[in-house]
């Protein structure tokens, strides 16, 4: 038992989560910094958040899996298709279940956020629920996935940053306000940025195998350059939003992630090999969490 566990475990990518629930975090603290935040929607959010993460963590090791993406030209750790751990009937099932986690945990959300009261609310985050789930699968299932057409960075930018931030601020204040939007861009082009480096280290393999990723279209010099573009405009953006939305001293406690940001940019500038970016990926994806929960406590303190 213990065996076919740790393959499904592996499989989840868990240390995708704190990337994943960042937004949520940002949202959450400026629901609670205007009075309107309610401890079972988030409880909600995140799960379904990371419900959502998982599903597209199996999701593309099946596709990838299937399509031969997966080989032994990637650089990165051995997915649980291509190890011959899980099969492909099993990765399909387990997807089917997690959708059906992720409607569950969806009306779920839309009950305790909206009741009874905000009809039109509840049905547009059935929709938005429904085109997540879609997001997710399709990044590399179906007859053309858009992940195979460089467009995963546009998707990111949407759903870890604007929908992410934008979206767990309406659930609890029922009403869209300008101040979350600078960091709802911010959140996503440090996304983008974990994206584009997973890209930029697969550049060859997906060569080999067609995944047109933007990376793959721009090439490694134009994939590095569009990558440091990605970090220092999330960091100009939340330099503006700092000014533009001051009030004491806790606002910038955010700046502190800079520092590890910094790192990583000098990382990828030192970087000649593609297998120099995998362990950047753990560094932006944890550096992205530690600004998005110092941004949103620095406004609540």
């Amino acid at each position: 038992m213990l065996k076919k566990i740790k393959p499904w475990i592996s499989a989840f990518r868990l240390r995708t989560i704190p990337l994943s629930v960042s937004g949520i975090i940002i949202g959450s603290c400026f629901a609670h910094y205007n009075g309107k935040f309610d401890g079972i929607i988030m409880t909600f959010a995140i799960l379904l958040t990371i419900s959502l993460q998982i599903l597209s963590n199996l999701a593309n090791d099946y596709g990838d899996g299937v399509r031969g993406t997966d080989n032994e030209n990637r650089i990165g750790p051995e997915r649980a298709i291509q190890s011959g751990d899980i099969s492909p009937d099993e990765m399909f099932d387990g997807i089917k279940f997690n959708i059906l986690v992720v409607i569950i945990l969806t009306v779920g959300l839309i009950f305790f956020s909206f009741g009874s009261k905000y009809y039109i609310y509840a049905l547009l985050f059935f929709v938005l629920g429904g085109i997540s789930v879609y997001a997710a699968i399709n990044y590399t299932i179906g007859s053309s996935p858009y992940g195979y057409r460089g467009l995963g960075d546009v998707f990111v930018f949407v759903f870890f940053g604007l929908l992410s931030v934008i979206g767990s601020y309406f659930l609890y204040t029922k009403q869209l306000d300008h101040h979350v939007i600078l960091p709802a861009i911010s959140v996503g082009l440090l996304s983008v940025g974990v994206l584009n480096l997973n890209n930029m280290r697969d550049i060859d393999s997906d060569i080999l195998s067609n995944k047109n990723t933007l990376a793959v279209k721009l090439g490694k010099k134009g994939a590095k350059t569009y990558h440091l573009i990605l970090i220092f405009t999330a960091i100009a953006v939340s330099l503006l939003f700092s000014v533009l939305y001051y009030s004491s001293l806790y606002n910038l406690l955010f700046y502190i992630a800079y520092i590890p940001l910094g790192l990583h940019i000098k990382a990828v500038l030192k970087a000649t090999v593609q297998k120099q970016y995998d362990p950047q990926l753990k560094v932006l994806a944890l550096s992205t969490f530690l600004f998005s929960v110092l941004l949103g406590v620095g406004y609540i303190l």
